[in-house]
């Protein structure tokens, strides 16, 4: 009995030492770590670099692929709230709707080759990786039915450019060595955003890793965002004599 113990014993710590020995980790970094909007700003276009490298403390010098990259950019999580049109009585009225809280409001998959290769779809949607996951894992509450809402929210979203997927999002340079461009449109959100790079070998998981930018308003129209949310009535009442003056200054001048 007790050379079956120190034989498992020894194959429990080779096994240790073989996971050691194939484990891995994500060096990355982002081009730009802050993207600024001013009046002239019509997108921007970032590149995530980075490198698969032996864990730290494994005293391996190298790492064995092939490997897959998935790179997902998240924006800032808003409500967005879905309508539904019906004609009642020959008006078009807003009837059922559902809000979504904590919905990203930008949301790109970026991935070094086809996903349905990369991994299997339950793994993709239980890491919430996928675009039609999201509004699964809002909470939602109102008056719809979920499913046909949140399918038609990532459709108009995904028309906006806002959602999308890029199956050639992610170029592999070596082994290793990968780099992802994504492209933020002219009306993209403010706020800060994360991206999250996703390492698969043989459709799992095996490392992950995080960057975050953040995308701001400057100048002029960071004056006039900021105003608008800390001094709400004094933006108001400023927008109603600013229309004013301006009716005034026009009917001047066109009547001479």
């Amino acid at each position: 009995m007790s050379m079956l113990r120190s034989l498992a014993l020894v194959v429990l710590i080779s096994l240790g030492f073989g996971q050691a020995a194939q484990a891995q980790r994500l060096v990355s970094a982002l081009s730009d770590k802050l993207v600024s909007i001013d009046s002239s700003f019509a997108g921007e276009r970032l590149t995530l670099f980075g490198n698969v490298e032996p864990e730290t403390g494994s005293g391996e010098k190298f790492v064995e692929g092939p490997f897959d990259i998935v790179v997902v950019i998240r924006g800032p999580a808003i409500d967005r709230v879905a309508r539904k049109k019906t004609r009642e009585f020959g008006v078009w009225l807003n009837t059922d709707q559902l809000v979504f809280k904590s919905f990203p409001s930008f949301f790109w998959v970026l991935a070094s080759g086809r996903l349905d290769d990369i991994s299997s779809m339950e793994i993709l949607e239980q890491e919430g990786i996928l675009p039609e996951t999201r509004p699964q894992l809002a909470i939602v509450h109102g008056n719809g039915e979920p499913r046909l809402f949140g399918t038609e929210l990532v459709r108009m979203m995904t028309e906006k450019k806002l959602f999308g997927v890029d199956e050639h999002g992610v170029q592999m340079r070596s082994n290793t060595l990968y780099s992802a461009r994504v492209s933020l449109p002219a009306d993209v959100p403010n706020g800060n955003f994360l991206a999250q790079t996703y390492l698969f070998k043989n459709g799992e998981i095996v490392s992950h890793k995080s960057e975050g930018f953040s995308v701001r308003k400057t100048g002029f129209e960071r004056l006039i965002g900021t105003s608008a949310q800390q001094f709400p009535w004094a933006y108001g009442v400023f927008c109603v004599l600013l229309a004013i003056f301006t009716g005034w200054l026009g009917g001047v001048v066109f009547r001479r």
